[in-house]
């Protein structure tokens, strides 16, 4: 059987690494094989392009920044994505096609014509089973990512962004989760932690079990 590809998507700070790490947990002691990664940098070489493209050193042109992102996309895609779906496995990925929509697209402001172009071009077509957006206001991400960074890392080029910026990256995620709402689902990201697995465990374990990729009794 094909595996499932699941992202998680949102705005930085919105807790959605930690979701997905604990999902990844909880899903593993059910005997699920999970293959967890991340955009960018879920290759070796997406590695590099990661640090080059988030280095808030680096003065990159927003056209340049793009096809940064297209071109980590296609290795990732390529060279983990497709292989570990083959395999059968329950692919949860920290990031996809929607981010270049949203922060290229919506953020950034190329046309939606050409974001669709690029991703198709990168991605060859394929597209998540389910992708969950962690929602959050623009004001939160940033007072988040801003906290973090004076407690134990530097800002990233996008953290650094206008609040403005900011705010037409989430407006880009919520009209996808709306265009999209079957393949989408919203969770309010300003919820505690806890309360926020269990919402997610429920929505995974639903839609596993009603695709028939996971027996009820992994969840019973």
């Amino acid at each position: 059987m094909a595996g499932v590809f699941i992202t998680f998507e949102g705005l930085d700070g919105s807790g959605k690494s930690t979701q997905l790490r604990l999902l990844a947990e909880w899903l593993g002691a059910r005997g699920c094989e999970v293959c967890l990664t991340r955009e960018p940098g879920g290759t070796p070489l997406g590695l590099r392009l990661r640090a080059a493209v988030l280095d808030i050193n680096e003065d990159i042109d927003p056209l340049a920044e793009l096809l940064l992102y297209a071109a980590d996309r296609a290795q990732h895609v390529n060279k983990l994505l497709r292989p570990a779906l083959a395999a059968g496995r329950i692919v949860l990925s920290d990031r996809y096609a929607a981010a270049t929509v949203a922060y290229q697209g919506a953020g950034r402001g190329f046309s939606p014509t050409l974001i669709a172009q690029v991703i198709e071009l990168a991605t060859g077509g394929l597209k998540p089973d389910l992708t969950l957006l962690f929602d959050i206001s623009a004001e939160t991400s940033l007072f988040r990512t801003h906290h973090r960074a004076a407690n134990d890392s530097q800002l990233d080029r996008l953290d650094s962004e206008s609040l403005a910026f900011h705010q037409r990256v989430r407006q880009g995620y919520l009209d996808l989760a709306q265009a999209e709402a079957e393949r989408w689902r919203v969770f309010d990201a300003d919820s505690a932690v806890e309360a926020i697995q269990t919402q997610v465990r429920a929505c995974i374990a639903d839609f596993l079990v009603a695709n028939g990729f996971v027996s009820p009794k992994a969840f019973a």
